[in-house]
């Protein structure tokens, strides 16, 4: 639920507010057509191996409480060449979902990305969109990925409230960026550029971020910051230059409230007519009109503004012409973030491969838990994006920030923060557009759960205004009966509807079934109506890049990752036996693949190194599948799959675009997406092989063409839809079995994950886990919200 701030109104000299003044409207404006969502996700970890699952628990925020908004979040992975790898479309329920990513071992070494978003997210910049880079590890590339720890930085300086004006001491912001770590410590003076030699302020960095000064400046100088790392690197940053009017706004913050100081210079007035608008999550919550005709003003805005809770606020000056002349970023409550914290009750052992335990003691406030325990190494440097930075910073300012977490824990630095803050602006909205009247361009509207729109037709021709009878199955549910017309133009709508198992319909006529004939050829086409969103702006640069030495060294933590591949692999072929049976199976169904081969192709798609799958008799699991290149993913050594911006799987044989043929006629990549699975009889690998080079080919079924089995199963028209995806369920090893008795070094990361753990038959919630080789900093990480949206949060190393 969002929670709303009843707002402060004051007159600072008692002058009366002007009604429905330009103000007013603009904020009228704000409140009605700003409301906006931000996205975290949560990673079982940091880097990846291709064979790994990659976990996510995703939290979608309207301001700081979950958002109501979006029912459907979309997740997708993409290369560093911007090709979208995979996606996944998640189901929300008070703004929380998870999932996961498979990554096969067709995937190269690379840096790939993560991009999160809802639908209703895209009616704004894309700069706020939740995107993550991850890199992924393959032993067999021959490119490694290289971590470049030397990075380059650069500076800036922010005056407070963004005006320098003369003869008012002002408090600036000195902010470092860089694309990876920046440097531990570094330190700075100024100077006047006419006296080079003279420091007038000195300053260190209060964080790798930040640093902060005071100067009083004069009218027609020109002032320089000169910014030195560690390392001996320097920098030379100029000052905005000196204004001879304006007005400064400084903020303090003590245990009343928010203190305000007004300072002009050469204002013709004064600083009457002036106005001070306070704004929390795009909401008015504070506001003053100054009569005064002095040239300083100050007041206190009291906390409860932000209903005693931490919060972001804006506060803008706007001139006599209700313009804006100075804005400031404010954090309220900086030490009362009003966290839960769950009571814990630990079972630990810190032996190789022990058992371990935890309860977490039952609260009727909380149901729901997401749990993650991960081995973590205390001398890696720390860059963490957490939920509570996420929620108060991250996800509101797009400029890159080191380590946010540190903001939010137990020994952050709130003079660091506050520096951070005048370093920043508030990028949701602009005051010239709301004072102008301008609202954003609603293109995209958020619907609850999945929707469809489907051709029907019948020997090809549409039949519009049609009664059809549809039964809608998933493996676990029941059949579901759902009577359809045909519109105008022969389209039926499914909406609404919420499944997360591949989702069968059979249809057929509304007409007496004995009627019923394979002449009359009866086809639904289905088209989702709730779609993937291509990403327009460019992917962050890294600090990563790809080396042709297949030799490189890896970081201690890549090792122990690569080892664990290893160890998975060691595991799985242990475990694999061949039955006397099963070859027999084999033996009989590889006659029946050739026969289907000899009768579906013809010489010149014939190879000796076809790879062919025979979907009459085997692979019957590819029904499930959304499309056929979705489920020949990872299957078939040397192909990989690409989506184009229309969200098509396109396919490529060993780094070449591969040639697609349906029925031996060349085909778009697009037809084959849509072609229902069902259909499908046969499919054949090429790789330069034959007459036609690099080629899939799809066959479709002809006539009686069905499996022994079913040949006794009346034939019904069908269908299967993808709904929302489902996370693979987070196994946790089996340390009594011989296979893992024989691995030697056991170097798991994420030891525990469960995005939805909750009590079981009337016991207390519990997280069970076996700790790898080398447990001895299990970091703790526990989330959960209350109805009322209150967070309760727990991060610790045991």
């Amino acid at each position: 639920m969002r929670k709303s701030f009843i707002p402060f109104l004051f007159v600072v000299g008692m002058m009366q507010f002007k009604a429905q003044d330009k103000i007013d409207k603009a904020i009228q404006n704000l409140e009605h057509n700003y409301t906006q969502e931000k996205v975290y996700l949560l990673f079982d970890k940091d880097q990846y191996v291709v064979g790994d699952n990659i976990y996510f628990k995703s939290f979608v925020l309207n301001g700081y409480n979950r958002s109501p908004i979006s029912n459907t979040l979309f997740v997708e992975l993409y290369d560093h060449n911007k090709n979208l790898i995979d996606k996944r479309t998640i189901f929300l329920k008070n703004g929380e979902g998870d999932g996961s990513f498979v990554l096969t071992n067709a995937l190269n070494e690379d840096v790939y990305f993560i991009r999160a978003y809802t639908t209703w997210m895209a009616n704004f910049s894309e700069e706020f969109n939740f995107i993550k880079e991850l890199p992924i590890y393959n032993p067999n590339s021959e490119q490694k990925l290289v971590l470049d720890k030397n990075t380059k930085w650069t500076s800036n300086v922010f005056p407070e409230s963004g005006t320098f004006i003369d003869n008012i001491p002002t408090k600036f912001a000195v902010r470092l960026f860089s694309q990876g770590i920046p440097p531990t410590s570094w330190s700075g003076y100024v100077i006047d550029s006419e006296k080079p030699n003279e420091k007038l302020a000195t300053f260190k960095n209060l964080d790798q971020n930040v640093s902060t000064f005071t100067i009083t400046p004069k009218l027609g100088k020109t002032y320089k910051a000169i910014i030195e790392d560690n390392k001996g690197i320097k920098q030379t940053v100029a000052l905005p230059s000196v204004s001879n009017s304006g007005i400064n706004l400084q903020l303090t913050n003590d245990e009343k409230g928010i203190n305000y100081k007004i300072k002009g210079t050469n204002l013709s007035q004064g600083l009457q007519g002036y106005s001070i608008i306070g704004t929390i999550n795009n909401q008015l919550v504070y506001r003053a009109n100054i009569k005064t005709p002095a040239s300083e003003a100050s007041s206190t805005i009291p906390t409860k503004v932000s209903n005693d809770e931490t919060a972001v606020l804006q506060i803008t000056i706007f001139d006599e012409q209700q313009n804006p002349v100075a804005q400031r970023l404010f954090f309220v409550n900086p030490k009362k973030l009003n966290l839960e914290k769950p009571t814990l009750a630990f079972s630990m052992n810190n032996e190789p491969r022990a058992f371990n335990s935890f309860d977490i003691e039952p609260d009727d406030d909380y149901k729901s838990y997401t749990v993650l325990v991960k081995e973590i190494s205390p001398s890696e440097t720390k860059n963490e994006n957490t939920l509570l930075s996420a929620q108060w910073l991250t996800g509101d300012f797009t400029s890159p920030v080191f380590n946010p977490s540190q903001y939010f824990e137990k020994n952050a630095n709130p003079e660091a923060f506050d520096a951070l803050l005048i370093s920043e602006k508030w990028k949701r909205f602009d005051w010239e557009s709301l004072l102008a009247g301008k609202t954003p361009e609603f293109n995209y509207k958020p619907q609850k759960n999945l929707s469809f729109q489907g051709k029907v037709t019948n020997n090809g021709r549409f039949i519009p205004n049609k009664n059809i009878n549809l039964l809608l199955k998933t493996e676990n549910s029941d059949k579901n009966f759902v009577p359809a017309v045909t519109d105008d133009k022969g389209f039926i709508y499914l909406d609404n509807i919420y499944f997360d198992e591949p989702l069968t319909i059979s249809f057929y006529l509304n007409k007496d079934k004995k009627e019923v004939s394979e002449n009359d050829n009866l086809n639904i086409s289905f088209q989702s109506l709730v779609n993937n969103i291509p990403y327009k702006s460019a992917l962050p640069v890294t600090n990563y890049h790809l080396v042709n030495d297949k030799n490189t060294t890896p970081d201690p933590s890549i090792a122990k990752a690569l080892q664990n591949r290893k160890n998975r692999q060691g595991i799985d072929d242990f475990n694999k036996e061949t039955q006397i049976e099963e070859v027999k199976v084999t033996a009989k169904k590889v006659d029946k693949k050739a026969e289907l081969d000899k009768e579906l192709s013809s010489g010149k798609f014939t190879g000796m190194n076809a790879t062919i799958f025979d979907l009459v008799n085997e692979n019957k699991d590819a029904q499930s599948s959304y499309n056929i290149f979705q489920w020949l993913q990872g299957r078939v050594a040397g192909v990989t799959f690409t989506m184009d911006s229309s969200g098509n799987y396109v396919p490529s044989i060993r780094g070449s675009q591969a040639s697609l043929f349906l029925d031996e006629m060349p085909i778009d990549a697009s037809m084959i997406n849509s072609l229902p699975v069902s259909n499908i009889a046969m499919v054949k690998v090429l790789k330069n092989d034959g007459l036609v080079g690099n080629t899939i080919a799809i066959y479709t079924k002809r006539g009686n063409m069905i499996s022994d089995e079913d040949k006794t199963t009346e034939k019904i028209n069908k269908v299967v839809l993808r709904g929302y995806d489902k996370s693979v369920e987070f196994e946790l090893p089996d340390i009594t079995s011989d296979a893992y008795k024989k691995i030697k070094n056991d170097t798991r990361e994420t030891l525990y994950w469960n995005p939805n753990l909750s009590e079981d038959a009337g016991l207390a919630p519990r997280a069970k886990f076996f700790n790898n080789d080398n447990a001895k900093n299990r970091e703790i990480t526990i989330i959960s919200f209350d109805k009322n949206d209150r967070l309760l949060y727990y991060n610790e190393v045991k």
